[in-house]
């Protein structure tokens, strides 16, 4: 046998063991799935707390109340009755007033249930709603399930879970989040964040529910707040999503940039070790809004930026540019309590125990800052000590104004002194509303309503070397995996089909809209990671049914993933 001959086989085998062994990695990859349902914590009017021992409820049909456990169906409660639920020592007391027909006269009579399991309620064709709680000043209702679930390790709280689909979860999210007179495209932008954010959640505090419905993950009011442009921008967004390298992305978004937005790392810590800054996330990266913007390197450039008022995207935002005043007296007092509070979160070194020792402030130093002036390390002097504080969040929650946080991080302070040199006042100038990272929804209404751009041009600006598509999915000879359909709307009859075919699959099958189409797929020795291949002919403008199918003829050994990238022809031409 010749040694070519020898060189080919030896590379047909371990060619062949790649192909196993990476299958098998490759079929555990982190692709996130496409849930059903999102599954959220309802907060109190206040969103203080996320427990309650008593609460109750009403349908605006029938409500059924179903063992959460067996799913048995327990009971039906009519229209519109008030049903109270308490616990205690883990057990549920369900409290109706029932009529109840005696000597043809109908009276109110109370019927207790009690169980010891969690339990589902569900008003099939109605709401549920929460009596006392509101939502932009509305009835607080709620679309398909209200789980009642216990708190572990309590015998008496309990947590109110609305269990829904993603796209109705959305509907409630995106007016809340973003003021509907943006218009349409920013709407559709902020959908799309959204929904990448809630199916790719930083990180899950518990094993209960997915997000809570306030600003610690994204606001959800239910499904009294809905409009009409708003459920329009979820429909003609319907499942795309943002990705970049095969991942959806983490879309974070704030109200106001300020003009220039910051890289993740030197906003965030890393969510489990608390490490500041955090690891980088390349698709969030530091931008200003205009291309003559120069960097700001120095602490000159971070001032003559946030002292003057240069145009931006989000410069009609009322904290495009803002300016907050402490006597030294006043401040001294603020800091002497926030230091202690911000202590607890490991982010002050050293830890202010308590606000006696902190004693006269005497200077306020940046140490670093991020690529958009944003502090991410100050250090505050005083009579008995220095204290260094980091991350973002941290400082604005220092330098608080009438009990409230600064509105970002932005910013550069400035000192009036007397005639002797002491502090008398204490000025803070800055920029930008929130944490900066991401998308700047001020931004995105000017971009969407003013200058007439679309939704993916809006999202590609604050988010770098994205693409926007269908949810990456795998497709293989396992069962679960032999075929998956997915639906989505595109505002062009554009698209195209990306394969990760390192796996060298000869085609790929799939149903397009009812029409069964096969497409060939380049095969080679060094196989194609990333093909490109325009579906366009296929697609139609709206909404799209795609079933991905694996062929079965080919070797079980092999897999593929891909998503379907959604393309806009005149972006690049027209700049919209």
């Amino acid at each position: 046998m010749g040694i070519k001959k020898i060189k080919h086989i030896i590379l047909i085998i371990v060619f062949s063991i790649l192909i196993f062994t990476n299958s098998q990695i490759f079929a555990n990859d982190e692709i996130q799935k496409a849930q059903q349902n999102v599954r959220v914590a309802i907060g109190n009017q206040n969103f203080q707390k996320y427990n309650y021992n008593e609460i109750t409820v009403f349908g605006t049909s029938d409500v059924q109340i179903i063992d959460k456990k067996t799913n048995e169906l327990l009971t039906t409660i009519p229209i519109d009755t008030p049903i109270n639920i308490k616990i205690k020592d883990n057990t549920y007391q369900i409290y109706v007033e029932k009529d109840k027909e005696t000597n043809n006269l109908i009276q109110k009579q109370k019927e207790t249930i009690t169980l010891n399991s969690d339990f589902v309620l569900k008003s099939p064709g109605g709401l549920l709603g929460i009596k006392d709680l509101k939502r932009s000043g509305k009835q607080a209702l709620y679309k398909d399930s209200l789980e009642i679930i216990k708190k572990p390790k309590t015998n008496d709280l309990f947590f109110v879970i609305n269990v829904l689909d993603v796209q109705e979860y959305l509907k409630g999210v995106v007016p809340n989040e973003m003021p509907i007179r943006f218009g349409l495209e920013a709407l559709k932008a902020q959908t799309i964040a959204a929904r990448n954010y809630v199916l790719c959640s930083r990180d899950k505090k518990t094993n209960e529910y997915d997000v809570v419905d306030s600003v610690a993950s994204q606001v959800y009011y239910g499904a009294n707040t809905e409009t009409e442009i708003s459920n329009r921008a979820v429909k003609e967004t319907d499942g795309i999503v943002a990705i970049h390298n095969w991942k959806l992305i983490l879309a974070q978004y704030s109200s106001t940039a300020g003009g220039y937005t910051e890289s993740y790392e030197n906003a965030f810590s890393e969510p489990d070790s608390k490490k500041f800054p955090a690891n980088r996330k390349p698709y969030l990266m530091a931008k200003a809004d205009m291309l003559t913007q120069q960097p700001l390197k120095t602490e000159e450039d971070v001032r003559n930026f946030y002292m003057t008022k240069p145009d931006s995207y989000d410069i009609r935002s009322p904290y495009y540019r803002w300016k907050k005043e402490w006597s030294n007296e006043e401040l001294n007092q603020v800091l002497a309590r926030t230091l202690v509070e911000q202590s607890k979160t490991g982010f002050v070194n050293p830890k202010l125990e308590k606000a006696e020792n902190f004693g006269k402030l005497l200077d306020i130093k940046p140490i670093r800052r991020g690529d958009s002036g944003k502090l991410m390390i100050v250090e505050i002097t005083t009579d008995k000590g220095i204290f260094t504080a980091q991350k973002e969040l941290v400082i604005r929650r220092l330098f608080q104004k009438d009990n409230i946080s600064l509105p970002s991080a932005n910013v550069v302070f400035d000192f009036v002194k007397d005639e002797k040199g002491n502090i008398v006042n204490i000025i803070a100038n800055g920029g930008g509303f929130g944490h900066g990272v991401g998308m700047s929804q001020y931004g995105a209404g000017f971009m969407g309503k003013e200058l007439k751009m679309s939704y993916d041009k809006i999202l590609k600006h604050y988010y770098t070397d994205i693409t926007l598509g269908t949810m990456p999915i795998i497709i293989s000879a396992h069962p679960s995996q032999q075929k998956q359909t997915q639906k989505f709307y595109l505002d062009y009859k554009n698209a195209n089909l990306i394969v990760d075919n390192r796996y060298n699959l000869s085609k790929i099958n799939l149903i397009i809209n009812n029409k069964e189409v096969q497409i060939p797929l380049e095969q080679s020795i060094f196989p194609k990671t990333h093909l490109v291949i325009d579906i366009s002919k296929e697609i139609k403008k709206g909404e799209n049914t795609v079933t991905y199918c694996y062929p079965l003829d080919e070797s079980n050994m092999k897999a593929a993933r891909l998503y379907i990238e959604a393309v806009n022809p005149y972006a690049d031409k027209f700049g919209f």
